[in-house]
């Protein structure tokens, strides 16, 4: 499959040239536009177990779309509700890559999504709450951000502090801990960062450059008051 990502970081699309009967999978609602000669299909995952996990733990979709070349080679275009990057990452079969919700926007068929288990601690204090998207197996997979999408590449024993509203993916093997932004409680709160989370090499992590809550606090504060009735 030949692909291409499109118009830069703020709107991109994903163009994918489909041979004879290859196929892709997509989030719902991923299809912008397509050939005459593919075919859409919504599904369910294999594993409907892994959906419903997927539906009801994760926030995400229980359901996926598959773009097949069943009636000849053809071209879709592929996009996501956000303003954001989308990226692409190949996947060797060695790990696999947490995805923070909403991150995931297609795969080649060979890649499995799932669900997986945060420890509590992790879980109850970061955005990603208990569950968060595990991608395994082999082939390519696309995602999306809010903004442009960064690498942070860490090596063996090297530390870094993201903001946890900024993380969209990283390897499954990385270790890392949720923190406090400060010393104390209030100065984290008063510093607007709050909870952190502290990665240690190697991997690469993925970050957003911008976050969903703090965009929607601004565009809340720019809307007139409602009046009522």
């Amino acid at each position: 499959m030949k692909y291409e990502i499109l118009h830069g970081d703020a709107f991109p699309v994903v163009q994918c040239d489909l041979q004879y009967g290859e196929s892709i999978k997509a989030e719902s609602d991923a299809m912008i536009a397509m050939s005459a000669s593919l075919e859409l299909t919504g599904n369910m995952d294999r594993n409907i177990l892994g959906g419903l996990a997927r539906r009801f733990l994760a926030g995400e979709s229980f359901f996926f779309q598959t773009i097949q070349a069943s009636r000849g080679p053809g071209r879709v275009l592929l996009g996501h509700a956000a303003p954001g990057g989308i990226i692409d990452v190949e996947l060797d079969g060695s790990y696999g890559l947490r995805v923070q919700k909403d991150g995931f926007l297609a795969s080649t068929p060979g890649v499995e999504v799932d669900t997986a288990v945060q420890n509590l601690a992790q879980g109850l204090f970061s955005r990603e709450g208990l569950f968060v998207l595990n991608l395994r197996g082999r082939g390519l997979v696309f995602l999306s951000s809010f903004g442009a999408i960064h690498s942070v590449n860490l090596e063996a024993g090297e530390e870094v502090i993201i903001d946890n509203g900024h993380l969209v993916a990283w390897p499954d093997y990385m270790q890392y801990r949720i923190e406090k932004a400060s010393n104390g409680w209030i100065s984290s709160v008063i510093s607007g960062e709050c909870l952190v989370c502290r990665f240690t090499g190697p991997g690469v992590i993925l970050i957003q450059t911008r976050k969903p809550e703090a965009f929607s606090q601004w565009l809340q504060g720019m809307l007139p008051p409602s009046r009522s009735s």
